[in-house]
């Protein structure tokens, strides 16, 4: 048994830059605007690699330690130095961490109870609120991070494992200089819009029903001198993921590094007329 897992790991996973795969969400100028406005422009991406081998879920640790050791990725792996500036990854890999996140959401229907539970008035403005360690502050917040918001449990704990709701609050929260919404739409779109990119479905032939066919992974790697990526200090907007399609076998990843995002769109990124 031992000689037959040794002969799978001397057959690793290896990877390859798909330079040409766009991602809809990094090349739309409003949302350029949005995560200008969130303080998020310049230090979110996304990258796509393709690998060479079936697989499956109980590959998960092996899979992530391959995508971390491979040459290319090394190499080409963004990570955020400062605002609009990216480096590659460039470093040897000495651990990494892999967490499962729940992906079956094919509807925006997670959001619903948003809409009709004192947290959005019946325009879509989100309610403000005072809060006597946050000062100034809104329920849409309020029930994302504080667990004895009269709100919180709208939303159940299972939901908020799903990678639907993680980029909302992701996107809700933003970076250092976040400056907040004060309608829903916006979180709303921009969390459709990256997902859609991320998340690939099928169409069960016999139920005629759309499948979530990506396995998502919350990921982190680690060196001799201790996490190198996402970052080198944690904080709970700081994340990277990757979506694999085992399919189409492919890994896309989505990278965020929190801090002071880009004030200004450079002019590559304004839309073409």
């Amino acid at each position: 048994m031992a000689a037959v897992r040794k002969l799978q790991r001397d057959s690793k996973f290896t990877f390859n830059l798909l330079s040409n795969k766009t991602f809809s969400f990094l090349k739309d100028w409003n949302t350029s605007q949005l995560f200008m406005k969130w303080s998020m422009l310049g230090r979110i991406t996304a990258q796509a690699f393709n690998f060479d081998q079936f697989f499956q879920l109980y590959q998960k640790d092996d899979f992530v330690r391959d995508f971390f050791s491979d040459p290319c990725v090394v190499s080409n792996l963004k990570v955020a130095d400062t605002p609009g500036q990216w480096r590659t990854l460039d470093t040897k890999v000495t651990k990494v961490k892999a967490e499962l996140i729940p992906c079956t959401r094919v509807s925006m229907a997670l959001f619903d109870p948003l809409y009709s539970d004192g947290i959005l008035r019946t325009t879509g403005h989100i309610r403000k609120c005072f809060d006597e360690f946050y000062g100034d502050f809104d329920e849409l917040r309020k029930m994302l991070i504080l667990e004895d918001s009269e709100h919180y449990e709208i939303i159940s704990q299972v939901d908020r494992e799903e990678f639907l709701f993680r980029l909302f609050k992701h996107f809700c929260l933003g970076g250092s200089l976040c400056q907040y919404e004060d309608v829903i739409d916006p979180y709303i779109e921009t969390t459709k819009s990256v997902y859609k990119d991320m998340v690939s479905v099928q169409k069960d032939p016999e139920t005629k029903e759309i499948n979530v066919i990506s396995i998502v992974f919350k990921v982190s790697a680690y060196n001799d001198s201790g996490m190198c990526y996402p970052a080198t200090k944690d904080h709970e907007q700081t994340f990277a993921y990757l979506a694999v399609d085992p399919l189409k076998r492919h890994v896309y990843v989505l990278y965020n590094c929190f801090g002071v995002g880009l004030m200004s769109a450079t002019d590559t990124d304004k839309p073409h007329t």
